[in-house]
């Protein structure tokens, strides 16, 4: 799961040296504006056929926080 969100970040930011693991954060250590961050959640919904709703998004600091939110919703 991680090296498919890995690959998202990637495509979007169009940045494929850039580090990205779980502690990375996504504003910081990515670069990721608000706006950016709304388009890559889109683009997550449609790669892994979840659903994030837009109360969520502010909550999503790290990759970690983006795993642990995919993990959640695929289990249900």
């Amino acid at each position: 799961m991680i090296n498919k969100l890995e690959q998202i970040i990637r495509d979007y930011t169009g940045k494929e040296d850039i580090e990205i693991t779980e502690s990375s954060i996504i504003r910081l250590d990515l670069g990721l504006s608000s706006y950016d961050l709304v388009q890559l959640v889109c683009q997550i919904e449609d790669k892994f056929d979840i659903e994030i709703p837009d109360k969520y998004i502010g909550s999503f600091k790290t990759v970690g926080d983006v795993v642990s939110f995919i993990k959640k919703a695929k289990a249900e």
